[in-house]
């Protein structure tokens, strides 16, 4: 696994994840700032219309505005709701892949600790096959062991 350079940009998929995710952060923010101002700059100018007019021709027209406005809002809550579904979404995804990283690490660090674990348990049968012929040959040759030898007999 490319775990990138110092500070995780310049190497490698690393870094270009990270610069793609830099870019697609202030596209985001640049997303949601525009959002954000358009509803507040209709809202503003929906409570400045609201006044009560006597001329009819400047009631309907400020009528239509406000309309207007209100159709802007709307349109900018839509967009950051699609923009809240995306960023679940996007969030929702870099959790799995990296529990997938995750998983995959350990299942590597499992795996080699299993060889280690192996080679250690064949050095040890080793070392307990060639004590045990030690030890028989020790035995047979002492006399406790010559003894039992000429009573089997």
């Amino acid at each position: 696994m490319n775990k990138g350079g110092a500070g995780g940009i310049g190497r490698g998929p690393t870094a270009a994840a990270a610069l793609a995710a830099a870019q697609k952060q202030k596209t985001l923010q640049q997303r949601v700032d525009n959002d954000i101002g358009t509803l507040v700059d209709s809202f503003k100018f929906i409570v400045n219309v609201a006044r009560v007019n006597d001329q009819p021709v400047r009631n309907s027209h400020e009528a239509l505005m406000m309309k207007m406005r209100a159709s802007r809002m709307v349109q900018s809550a839509d967009s950051l709701l699609k923009l809240v579904s995306e960023l679940k979404q996007t969030t929702t995804l870099s959790r799995f892949s990296t529990l997938n990283d995750h998983v995959e690490q350990r299942t590597e660090e499992l795996n080699q600790l299993a060889d280690e674990t192996d080679g250690m348990l064949a050095r040890i049968g080793d070392d307990a096959a060639a004590s045990l012929t030690e030890l028989e040959s020790h035995y047979y040759s002492s006399a406790i062991g010559m003894n039992q030898i000429d009573n089997i007999k």
